[in-house]
């Protein structure tokens, strides 16, 4: 026999579960899947509960924004390019479902070379102990001459690089995203950090041009954010760091200039919930009005399967 004291339940109240208020009812649970069915068919069975309700909530709330005229932007990192998911957002953006695209510089790298050499994503543990790792001269030349370009023209960073896709016009152009913008006359803003990328590491690289050339994609970016409210989206995809810093001064920047910006939808798509994402896309700017999501979840899987959702959601 134990030798310390053991409380009584003898005296506990209960209740029926029969009677119970729940979160969970059949009428919820999946369907099973079929050989041979629709993608509609396969969104319509998922359970409406958790993630599964929140990936149809974030569709429903891109095309509403479209039909109200509202702006859908997308952030994105370099890994969504680099998971082939370019000619999908592109395929979203030929549609009306998208009117901004903003990236870090990495995305646009893999973007242009995809577009000019059917590859990209060298091997860095390869290259990095002979020093030869992000000395690709072709690809630093271009990306390093667009943000000269762009500084002499007037343009932003991003719609220099689409122009020079164009004007090249490389045997795999249908896989740039950047293009694809450029052709459409939708905003594809380029957010660098010096240091960040393989082309900085050249010397044809000019911090004065990819400055200025990236300060102005900053102004036009924010002069999207400031028109999402009242019912914009914006959807960060795969940036931890840089986009999402880079968006919450954007909104200061909206709301400092009298644009009330409320009531808007964010999302965080990544294969990881980072802090800095989670505060600064999911929480933060929608506390006065709007709405958050997280939705954790593979680039490759989830961007194909949310660009249904979207395409479904406005049949």
């Amino acid at each position: 026999m134990t030798i310390y004291e053991e409380i009584d339940l003898s005296g506990i109240r209960t209740y029926s579960a029969a009677k119970r208020m729940s979160k969970v009812s059949t009428a919820e649970a999946a369907v099973p899947p079929q050989a041979g069915m629709t993608v509609r068919q396969f969104l319509d069975n998922l359970p409406p509960v958790l993630k599964a309700g929140d990936l149809k909530a974030i569709a429903r709330a891109v095309v509403r924004a479209r039909e109200k005229e509202r702006p859908v932007i997308l952030m994105i990192g370099g890994h969504v390019a680099k998971t082939g998911c370019s000619p999908v957002l592109a395929d979203l953006a030929d549609k009306g479902f998208v009117t901004h695209v903003a990236s870090n510089g990495a995305a646009a790298i893999h973007d242009t070379e995809l577009a000019r050499f059917g590859h990209t994503s060298e091997d860095v543990t390869a290259r990095l102990a002979d020093g030869s790792f992000g000395m690709a001269k072709d690809t630093a030349d271009f990306i390093n001459d667009a943000a000269k370009k762009a500084v002499a023209a007037d343009q932003g960073f991003g719609e220099a690089v689409g122009a020079g896709l164009i004007k090249e016009n490389p045997p795999f152009l249908e896989h740039a995203l950047i293009a694809r913008c450029f052709r459409l006359k939708i905003p594809y803003t380029l957010h660098v950090a010096i240091g960040t990328d393989i082309v900085h590491q050249h010397p044809s690289a000019s911090g004065s041009a990819i400055g200025a050339a990236s300060l102005r994609d900053f102004r036009i970016f924010a002069a999207s954010v400031a028109k999402l409210g009242d019912g914009g989206v914006l959807l960060n995809l795969g940036s931890a760091v840089v986009m999402p810093e880079v968006f919450l001064k954007a909104l200061s920047v909206a709301r400092n200039l009298g644009d009330g910006v409320r009531n808007f939808t964010t999302a965080n798509f990544d294969m990881i919930q980072h802090y800095r994402p989670h505060t600064n896309v999911v929480h933060r700017p929608v506390l006065s009005g709007g709405k958050g999501y997280a939705i954790t979840g593979h680039h490759e899987i989830m961007i194909p399967l949310l660009a249904a959702a979207i395409q479904e959601a406005a049949v």
